[in-house]
C-alpha cells in the first residue's frame, strides 16, 4: 500500500524530534495534505476531543509520534505522568483511527520496551521475555500497551496498524532541557555551556561504560515512510543503525564537536541505566532499508540546530 501525494496524512506530535522530521520528509517528497495540531489545539489525552478530530478529518494515514518523553531523570521522577499520559495518547489515537477507517497507522514505540538484561543485539522477539529497566518502566509499559493495541485491532478487526521500535534518537528539534532531556542533547548543552563559561571540566552521570546506539531522527523519518509504503506485517520492526558507542566515547565525540577543551569527569553515584541497548536491525535491513547519516555528521547538524535554538552565533 503506497501513500499518494493527495492522501490526508495526520502526524501526531509534529513539533517533536520525530514528528518534525516526518513532516520535513513528507513535504520534501511532495505530500501536501498534511494534518497536525499543537497540544494547545488538541489535547491527545482527551478521548472526546481526539474522537471529534478524527470524525471531522478522517485521515487516510497516521504517524503516531506523539508522546511524553524525557531522559532518565524525567522518566524516573514523573513516573505517573509518563505512564498515564502515554497510555491515553496511544489508546485515544489508535482507537479513533480504527473507528474512522484510517487505511494505515504507524505507531512509534521505543527500544526501552525490551528487557533490561536482554541478549545483545536485541531482536524483536525478545519483547516481554524479562524485567524492564526500572527508571523508564512506566514509559516502556505505555509503549508496550500501544504495540499490543495495534496488534489487537489488527487481530480483531483487520486494521493495518504497524509498530516500529526506534533506538535512541537525536537531531533537529531535540529537547535540550538541563534535567528532562536525553543523554546526547543534554551533553551537547553541557559541553557548550562549559566552553562558553571557560569551565575546566564537565561531569557526566554514571560510569561512562554503558553502550548506546544513536540514530539521526531524519533517518528514522525515512525508515517510517519506507515502512508505511512497504510493510504490512504484524511483527514489530526495530529501527537503528546496528552500531553502538560507550557513553564515554559519545562524550568525547560531543566534546570534539562543540570545541570544549577541558576534562571529562564521571559521577558513578548517578544511575547508568541499562548496561547496553543495541537493536538487531536485520529485519529492517532485510526489508531493504538502511540508515545513511553517521554519528559524527549527525552531531554536527544537531549542534548547529542547538546553536540556532539558543539564538547563539554559529561557532563552526
Amino acid at each position: 500500500m503506497m501513500m499518494k501525494p493527495e492522501d490526508k496524512i495526520y502526524i501526531a506530535g509534529h513539533r517533536g524530534l520525530v514528528g518534525s522530521a516526518i513532516v520535513r520528509l513528507l513535504e520534501k517528497k511532495g505530500f501536501s495534505n498534511l494534518l497536525y495540531k499543537t497540544s494547545a489545539e488538541l489535547d491527545l489525552r482527551n478521548q472526546a476531543d481526539v474522537a471529534a478530530f478524527f470524525e471531522e478529518e478522517r485521515p487516510d494515514y497516521v504517524f503516531l509520534a506523539a508522546a511524553k518523553v524525557g531522559g532518565i531523570y524525567a522518566n524516573n521522577t514523573y513516573r505517573a505522568d509518563f505512564l498515564y499520559d502515554n497510555l491515553l495518547i496511544a489508546s485515544n489515537i489508535i482507537h479513533s483511527a480504527h473507528a474512522n477507517g484510517t487505511a494505515k497507522l504507524l505507531f512509534l514505540g521505543s527500544s526501552c520496551i525490551y528487557p533490561k538484561m536482554a541478549p545483545q543485539p536485541i531482536k524483536e522477539e525478545y519483547l516481554l521475555t524479562g524485567a524492564l529497566e526500572y527508571t523508564n518502566e512506566p514509559y516502556a509499559i505505555a509503549k508496550i500497551a500501544g504495540i499490543k493495541l495495534c496488534e489487537s485491532y489488527r487481530d480483531q478487526y483487520g486494521d493495518n496498524f504497524i509498530s516500529v521500535m526506534p533506538t535512541n534518537l537525536y537531531g533537529i528539534n531535540d529537547n535540550y532541557h538541563p534535567q528532562n532531556s536525553h543523554v546526547l542533547p543534554a551533553l551537547i548543552r553541557r559541553f557548550h555551556e562549559a566552553k562558553e563559561s571557560g569551565a575546566k571540566e564537565v561531569t557526566i552521570w554514571g560510569t561512562g561504560t554503558p553502550r548506546r546506539e544513536f540514530l539521526f531522527a531524519d533517518d528514522l523519518a525515512d525508515a517510517c515512510l519506507y515502512l508505511m509504503n512497504n510493510y504490512d506485517g504484524k511483527e514489530i520492526v526495530n529501527i537503528g543503525c546496528g552500531d553502538d558507542v560507550t557513553i564515554s566515547e559519545l562524550a568525547a565525540l560531543i566534546k570534539k564537536t562543540t570545541g570544549f577543551e577541558g576534562n571529562l569527569v564521571f559521577d558513578p553515584s548517578k544511575p547508568d541505566g541499562t548496561p547496553r541497548k543495541l537493536l538487531d536491525v536485520s529485519r529492517i535491513h532485510g526489508l531493504g532499508w538502511q540508515h545513511t547519516t553517521s554519528l559524527e555528521e549527525g552531531l554536527q547538524i544537531a549542534y548547529q540546530d542547538f546553536l540556532t535554538k539558543q539564538q547563539l552565533p554559529s561557532l563552526v
